[in-house]
């Protein structure tokens, strides 16, 4: 049973169980650390871009809770994108501004108890390597005042990487590491360019589980 009940909770979980069952055979798919994820409260983890797999793969890697997205408002058109992305959690997120209702729902949302997956990259990597953060994750971040479980994502981009076409069975891995605490984040927050720190502070957490 998962924690933290969200109106999309089932159809999320039915989701979930469905994209495991076709990554475990097709990309030999495991998945260490998600007991780093608290069982419990408020939670951001954050990983590595390169594929529109990445999500997926964040979600699926945690059983005992449900992880919610934000992304670009634009792929909420048509039909069935404007009921699915709603339907598992999704947050929409407009590029074009800053905006500041996602920001807040999505604070809103870490401190009534819920799990965010966020890309401090942005958008996905061309090339499969670590990109510049961007500072409005740790502005989120801090405002959250949530740990933060660092993932590191491993295959996505040989298998599906921006561009392709088809899924290539090219193994897939996750690895969460141990959650930075929020004071670690907060002692940050007050320096001079505190968000830009914290949205570093969180890609070298990413890195480390790279290099292990």
């Amino acid at each position: 049973m998962m924690l933290n009940d969200h109106p999309s909770q089932r159809s999320y979980n039915r989701f979930r169980r469905a994209l495991k069952v076709g990554l475990i055979p097709w990309n030999r798919f495991t998945s260490r650390g998600s007991e780093n994820v608290p069982a419990t409260g408020g939670c951001v983890i954050c990983a590595n871009h390169s594929s529109f797999l990445d999500p997926p793969v964040v979600g699926v890697g945690v059983s005992h809770r449900q992880v919610r997205f934000m992304a670009r408002d634009t792929l909420f058109k048509g039909r069935f994108m404007s009921w699915f992305m709603p339907a598992i959690g999704v947050i929409p997120l407009d590029r074009t501004r800053g905006d500041i209702s996602a920001l807040r729902s999505a604070i809103q949302s870490l401190k009534s108890g819920a799990v965010i997956g966020l890309f401090p990259e942005g958008t996905r990597s061309p090339d499969g390597n670590f990109q510049e953060p961007k500072g409005g994750v740790g502005f989120l971040i801090a405002k959250s005042g949530v740990p933060v479980v660092p993932a590191y994502i491993s295959g996505t981009f040989q298998s599906y990487p921006k561009g392709a076409r088809f899924i290539k069975p090219c193994k897939i891995s996750i690895t969460y590491g141990p959650p930075i605490a929020p004071a670690e984040v907060a002692a940050l927050a007050e320096e001079d360019d505190g968000y830009a720190k914290i949205a570093r502070l969180v890609m070298s957490r990413i890195a480390a589980l790279k290099a292990q």
